[in-house]
């Protein structure tokens, strides 16, 4: 089960990756011994265009192949250290936290957690967080053991949009969080206590709420009863836009939403990278509140071709912009990040 690309966006900036000069010298010296070697390396004039406008750009935190000096003390707070005296931390309005030599690989996440926090008070001006921004080629989905975060929301209280992936032992109890507008859980499946956790928290400023929902192999255990408060419209409802994404069976959380008075409020649902078949779609078709969304992403699905087309006549006639991308034959049913 994968996670296929590093962001390239977050909170409306594109991402650009953080590396201290010693790392670039680094690089160059390896590079210069190494003609024919294929390692990632650093073009130092982007990041010194970067650097003069800091503010521009969703800073990536990463050093997944150990170019950061790792001498003495704890060396990814000393990476952060590096970063906040060349990155003027009131400037920072997005980070996103990567790998930093294998450090969740080897099941140590609490340093990349720690030196994030250890700065937090610094990055007064952030707005938006993704934390685990890992590909298959770092780690899979569902070997993170990030353990308690709740303490990143509590450090960032102007934080708008929060993002983590891997969810397998992930707990997030938050009391309350007054400027968070957007929180997305990505993973190869979302637990129930979890699930729970997210529903008893308070946010008050939410919009887009996105949970990937994934298979009970892989501790995907959050059904369609779980979420009831939140389908019946009794929490968060200020919800707008919603993902139930990578769902081992979506055309049952389709059957739920029909039923739900949240749908009517909805503008953008997202249930795309799941298993829905010609049964949900007809679902999506019978019932007249689903023509009422702006947007509905359903790419990675496995309708039919004559149902896909049926459909997506139906829900463009009622102004409904629609993605049905990527449809797969019908006997492999797996959600994407399962596969």
């Amino acid at each position: 089960m994968t996670f296929r690309a590093h962001l390239t966006e977050l909170g409306g900036l594109p991402v650009f990756e953080y590396r201290s000069p010693e790392a670039v010298a680094a690089q160059h010296t390896w590079t210069e011994e190494h003609p024919r070697g294929r390692r990632e390396t650093t073009d130092p004039l982007p990041l010194l265009a970067a650097l003069r406008t800091p503010g521009a750009f969703a800073w990536r935190l990463r050093d997944s192949e150990g170019w950061e000096s790792q001498e003495g003390g704890d060396f990814v707070l000393r990476y952060y250290e590096r970063f906040c005296s060349e990155v003027p931390p009131a400037s920072v309005a997005a980070l996103v936290v990567g790998n930093v030599e294998e450090t969740f690989d080897i099941a140590e996440p609490d340093r990349v957690r720690d030196a994030l926090l250890a700065c937090a008070p610094r990055w007064t001006g952030l707005r938006s967080l993704f934390y685990a921004d890992l590909t298959y080629d770092e780690y899979e989905a569902s070997w993170f053991e990030h353990g308690d975060l709740s303490g990143l929301p509590d450090a960032f209280p102007g934080l708008e949009r929060l993002g983590i992936r891997g969810t397998g032992e992930l707990s997030l109890p938050v009391e309350r969080h007054a400027s968070l507008r957007s929180l997305t859980l990505e993973g190869g499946g979302l637990p129930r206590a979890l699930a729970e956790q997210v529903l008893a928290s308070r946010y008050p400023a939410l919009e887009h709420l996105e949970l990937w929902l994934g298979v009970e192999g892989y501790g995907g255990t959050t059904g369609p009863d779980d979420l009831a408060p939140l389908l019946e419209g009794r929490v968060h409802t200020g919800v707008r836009s919603l993902g139930l994404r990578n769902a081992q069976r979506t055309d049952t959380w389709v059957r739920a939403l029909a039923e739900s008075p949240l749908l009517d409020r909805l503008e953008s649902l997202d249930l795309s990278e799941g298993t829905l078949t010609d049964a949900g779609a007809e679902t999506l078709l019978g019932t007249p509140a689903f023509r009422g969304l702006r947007r509905l992403d359903l790419h990675h699905h496995f309708m039919t071709a004559e149902t896909e087309k049926r459909l997506v006549e139906a829900l463009t006639a009622a102004g409904v912009e629609t993605d049905t991308s990527d449809r797969l034959p019908a006997a492999e049913g797996y959600p994407s990040v399962t596969e």
